[in-house]
């Protein structure tokens, strides 16, 4: 095997667009593994336990370490590496400018309201600080930031009069501008808070479909309305949306909320009508509220799109271990709750992204579980949009038909809208063809599955 490892002073790409190259490069003939992320301990710990000689490094540098199987297939990678990286900064407007170097330099540069903090957890608190302590409203994409930063930042965000979106926050969008994982979806009159990104996609998704566009879609962060935190941001949130004219209703989506907190938020005295959408047993899956804002809009709820299964040899009767193999841990809660038994696995759960790229962008893990599953039901999510895998099943589809031809039944819930880059259709159309049963309601997924696993 080959090795090519390199520190580059001072080069800074976000952590997305440096696991899309990682990726690209992996995709590559004979590159058996790549990484190319910011030289922080973590990353630069990751690529010895590969094995590469890293020599020392900065967390303000980037580096790179690919191994390939020939001197050919290595020169192969590295053209492909500079390929990716100047395309990348072109897209980014960053070729041939001296980027600014501090986030409070940054929106002094070009008047901004808001800044998206995409940088490995134990750096993210000093960015959005200075974010926050510049004026501006921030939404933190990074994942593992301690809970007691995030009181910090929040308590001071209210103080200045702004909003702290995140950490891990996935989803938003503002004023039309889709943030991180974003669906393009149609404008309209409903406004989302969300301690929840694929249960907010998953809700404006079904709104689409159903003809019905949003005016903001705001995150909080997964831990927004647990105890520790107690809903700061949500609560700020929702009175933003309050206070907007463009939205007629408000949707608030959360994973299962500490009650003391969901109470806390309910009992707000807004003007503008909510329906809640917080998960938790006895209450309603995303698609009854999604459903119920229709009512409430004097909208009719339609039939939403699914995809039997196709039929096959030899098919069995009802019967088997359910799993689940998800991308988004909102979309995993539910369905375990809808489904009511099985083992679920949430493969966006920050133990399973620390030096690897998100679910929705390498579906590497759930392939390989999907692969070591013999006999049973699998249930899994497909999340599109903006920001996730360019093409999903072109990786997902063979590891399905493979699983089906081994006896699997396979269950897929695809959630994304017609706008989407991916297409919403062709996708579910691929998925079904491998042989899996398609649905575009992830808790009408979670009760298919259940079915067949003789539940």
């Amino acid at each position: 095997m080959n090795d090519l490892v390199e520190v580059r002073p001072g080069v800074y790409r976000d952590s997305v667009t440096l696991m899309r190259v990682s990726r690209a490069l992996t995709e590559r003939p004979g590159v058996a593994v790549a990484v190319v992320a910011m030289a922080t301990e973590l990353n630069l710990g990751l690529a010895r336990d590969l094995g590469f000689a890293v020599p020392p490094a900065t967390p303000g540098d980037l580096l790179v370490a690919v191994r390939a199987g020939s001197p050919a297939q290595m020169e192969d990678a590295a053209a492909e590496l500079e390929r990716q990286l100047a395309a990348r900064a072109q897209a980014s407007g960053t070729r041939g400018e001296a980027p600014p170097r501090t986030t409070r330099a940054a929106a002094r540069a070009f008047d901004a309201s808001l800044a998206l903090v995409s940088v490995p957890g134990e750096h993210a608190f000093a960015e959005a600080l200075d974010a926050v302590e510049a004026g501006l409203s921030v939404m933190i994409f990074s994942d593992n930031v301690p809970v007691e930063q995030e009181i910090l930042l929040k308590d001071l965000a209210r103080a200045r009069g702004v909003l702290v979106m995140g950490p891990d926050c996935g989803t938003a969008v503002v004023g039309g501008a889709g943030l991180g994982f974003a669906n393009v979806l149609r404008p309209g009159p409903v406004g989302v808070v969300a301690a929840s990104g694929t249960g907010a996609q998953q809700v404006t998704s079904l709104l689409d479909l159903a003809g019905v566009g949003v005016s903001h879609v705001l995150g909080v962060g997964g831990r927004d309305l647990s105890a520790a935190v107690g809903g700061r941001s949500a609560v700020q949130a929702l009175r933003a949306l309050d206070d907007d004219p463009a939205t007629e209703l408000i949707v608030l989506v959360s994973k299962p909320p500490a009650p003391e907190v969901a109470r806390a938020v309910r009992d707000l005295d807004l003007a503008t009508p909510v329906v809640a959408a917080l998960l938790g047993p006895g209450q309603d899956d995303l698609t009854t509220a999604a459903e119920k804002v229709l009512r409430a809009l004097g909208r009719d709820v339609p039939e939403w799109p699914s995809w039997p299964a196709p039929a096959r040899d030899g098919a069995a009767e009802p019967g088997g271990a359910l799993r689940g193999l998800y991308a988004g841990g909102t979309l995993c809660a539910e369905a375990a709750l809808v489904a009511g038994a099985g083992g679920f696995t949430d493969f966006g759960d920050d133990s399973y992204t620390r030096g690897r790229a998100h679910p929705m962008i390498d579906p590497a893990l759930r392939l390989e579980a999907l692969r070591g599953v013999a006999c049973g039901v699998v249930l899994m999510d497909v999340v599109l949009g903006h920001g996730a895998d360019p093409d999903p099943s072109s990786s997902l589809a063979p590891a399905i038909r493979d699983a089906v031809a081994r006896g699997v039944d396979v269950v897929v819930a695809v959630v994304g809208t017609d706008g989407d880059p991916q297409g919403l259709r062709a996708q579910a159309a691929r998925l079904n063809d491998a042989g899996a049963a398609v649905f575009t309601s992830n808790a009408a997924a979670a009760r298919h599955a259940r079915h067949l696993a003789g539940g």
